[in-house]
């Protein structure tokens, strides 16, 4: 287990993967969300990176600094402390496993259920065990990301022309919305100063499987996307503003012209790494299929036709690194 006070050293975390540095990436897309042209810019963004940074977004930031403070509060914890919120069902409490397949990871976490249609005893059990203050901070800095989320999708169907523009947006408001909410915490792990500053993998490579992730993180940096060339940058952190990954669902939904971003997190031998992020997903029997109105005449959907819940059941059977979309494809991947 990750005891802060007290990083474990590193043959306790011997499967941990680490990596050399790669080189800050200045070339991500900055949105305005107030920009006349947002419409347009976020669809190029998604286009050609999957990803992009949100400023201007109306998310008040006493909100993200509230949460940070309470989500590190909660880490600070003794270890006997957080293991009551686990072991994660997926919800609740987990440390360096990620998932239950064989990834890990310098990492905590807590997963959290913000569907109230939904009952996990997990996430009931955190709530109850903490401060009244945390569950506010959750559910204040949720509510003021969902509605954030809602107005980058209906702008998307803006710059898609696609009819109606919360085409997208009603799956993540929808009632039965099956979306989550997860904080990380990458402690630091003095240890890697002998390896010559090479990194510790925190959360290995991946995309995400629901329609659209926000995250937002402390101002350590850590995060890396993959470009369409395959090369790993680093993003410069910013605490202030959000970053949007398209997810695999919204892949499909699009046809592929929207690609999901593979990315990975590093955890660094200094400074701990803090994030939260939203997972936007459609409600289970919802079907992720190619919408009508993106198909030019005569073409036809790359991918099968599935629910939601079908997909969301493959991801969790597989790795991290896997190609998960690999299996609804009309022709079986290669890669």
């Amino acid at each position: 287990m990750v005891v802060l006070s007290q990083p474990a050293a590193l043959d306790h975390c011997s499967l941990i993967k680490t990596c050399k540095p790669t080189s800050v990436f200045t070339g991500i897309p900055v949105i305005d969300l107030n920009d006349p042209e947002a419409k347009t810019l976020i669809v190029k963004a998604c286009e050609e990176y999957g990803f992009f940074k949100l400023v201007n977004h109306g998310v008040p930031l006493e909100f993200m600094t509230r949460l940070e403070a309470e989500a590190l509060r909660f880490f600070n914890l003794p270890q006997s402390e957080k293991d009551k919120a686990g072991p994660p069902d997926p919800f609740g409490y987990g440390s360096k496993r990620i998932g239950s397949n064989g990834d890990v990871g310098w990492i905590e976490y807590l997963l959290l259920n913000i569907n109230p249609q939904v009952t996990s005893l997990k996430t009931l059990n955190v709530f109850q065990e903490n401060p009244e203050t945390f569950r506010r901070a959750v559910n204040d800095y949720v509510m003021a990301v969902k509605r954030m989320a809602f107005e980058v999708l209906e702008l998307m169907a803006d710059g898609l022309k696609i009819e109606p523009r919360n085409v997208l947006s009603r799956l993540l408001s929808d009632e039965k919305s099956d979306s989550c909410f997860r904080l990380n915490h990458y402690p630091p792990c003095p240890e890697l100063q002998a390896l010559g500053g090479r990194n510790l993998t925190g959360f290995g490579e991946h995309t995400d499987p629901q329609i659209i992730s926000v995250l937002r993180s402390n101002n350590t940096s850590g995060l890396q996307i993959c470009l369409r060339d395959g090369t790993w940058v680093s993003v410069p952190p910013d605490q202030t503003s959000f970053f949007i990954n398209v997810g695999d669902s919204l892949q499909v939904m699009t046809n592929g012209r929207l690609r999901s971003v593979k990315h990975r997190v590093l955890a660094g031998s200094m400074k701990s790494r803090v994030s939260m992020i939203y997972f936007g997903g459609p409600p289970l029997s919802e079907k992720i299929t190619p919408l009508a109105s993106l198909l030019a005449e005569g073409e036809e959907s790359l991918y099968k036709e599935f629910t939601w819940w079908e997909y969301k059941t493959s991801a969790y059977k597989s790795r991290l690194a896997d190609y998960r979309l690999g299996l609804f494809e009309k022709t079986a991947s290669t890669g």
